[in-house]
């Protein structure tokens, strides 16, 4: 994306989860006038802070957040939203003489506000409803196979169990009679971009250690049933259910299924870590695709100075004499 000379620094901090992200950003907010805007598709929803990590509000206190307890998780916040949200957000946080500063792991939300998002037909609940009836009854790896009929690029660079992605897929060749392939052109974005990005990488030397930290944070969630608790109340609403995605996030899926009686706690702690491996994995797989990203060792003794010292560098030098 083309970027205005004039235009104001914005720094992103990615990585997967568990990559010490949240600590990186409260460092630069102890030392550097910023404001924190969340990219994280779970953290949006209210009423989910146990499986989502979400800052506390000792964490948020140090530095405004935003785009954090915006929806309930009946609603749907989708990435074309989200863009829009930041962009407003980092004109605004610019204007106010302090840096935006974009913290998370959700990596489809960085792309669109670095490279936009291709006009795709807006979700229809009918069409959705019908696919998870599909899925449940004939298995997602069906739905795959549909898909690779149709759209065999898209179905090539999906795995036979990714729902999400693999019943959107669908949908789209519904609504628009074409597949996503052809739709998703690349030249959505061409307009030069407000801000000038310094994209920040937080990626593991070692990924067993990563895997150990993940499977750390699950634990301490599972800790007095905490995160039990929080999905035993979001289901006791009586509005919500596993298909929304909300629910679909990692750990509240393993958690409902486990309070529905589908296994014992063994086997959730077992597919919580595994879901949230998984997610760790994609998470890499997009960051391995961005071009001009600065990478840090999220594992290195002094990776939150590294982030700090890179964040001072960038303003030094777009300063003035």
């Amino acid at each position: 994306m083309p970027t205005s000379t004039s235009a104001p620094l914005a720094v992103a901090i990615m990585g997967p989860t568990a990559s010490g992200k949240t600590a990186a950003a409260l460092e630069i907010a102890r030392h550097i006038p910023c404001e924190i805007i969340s990219v994280d598709s779970a953290l949006v929803y209210r009423g989910m802070d146990i499986g989502t990590a979400k800052p506390s509000l000792a964490e948020r206190a140090v530095a405004p957040h935003h785009l954090i307890d915006i929806l309930d998780p009946r609603e749907a916040y989708s990435a074309m939203q989200f863009r829009e949200d930041a962009r407003g957000l980092i004109a605004d946080i610019a204007g106010r003489g302090k840096l935006p500063l974009l913290v998370g792991g959700t990596m489809l939300y960085f792309k669109v506000l670095r490279d936009g998002l291709d006009a795709l037909p807006v979700a229809d609940p009918h069409i959705r409803a019908r696919l998870d009836a599909e899925a449940a009854e004939l298995g997602v790896p069906a739905l795959h196979a549909r898909l690779a009929q149709l759209d065999p690029i898209t179905a090539e660079r999906l795995k036979p169990n990714d729902s999400q992605r693999i019943q959107r897929a669908l949908e789209i060749i519904e609504l628009s009679g074409q597949p996503m392939s052809a739709l998703l052109t690349g030249d959505a974005a061409t307009e030069p971009a407000p801000y000038a990005l310094l994209p920040l990488a937080l990626e593991p030397s070692d990924r067993s250690v990563l895997h150990g930290r993940i499977a750390q944070r699950f634990d301490l969630m599972l800790e007095n049933d905490a995160l039990l608790d929080e999905v035993a109340a979001l289901r006791a609403r009586g509005d919500l259910h596993p298909g929304l995605p909300s629910m679909r996030c990692v750990g509240y899926r393993q958690a409902w299924e486990y309070l529905d009686g589908q296994y014992d706690r063994t086997v959730l702690r077992e597919k919580g870590i595994a879901a949230t491996r998984q997610l760790a994995k994609r998470q890499l797989t997009w960051l391995r695709g961005m071009d001009e990203k600065i990478v840090i060792d999220c594992l290195a003794q002094d990776a939150v100075q590294q982030v700090l010292t890179r964040v001072r560098q960038a303003l030094s030098e777009r300063s003035p004499g």
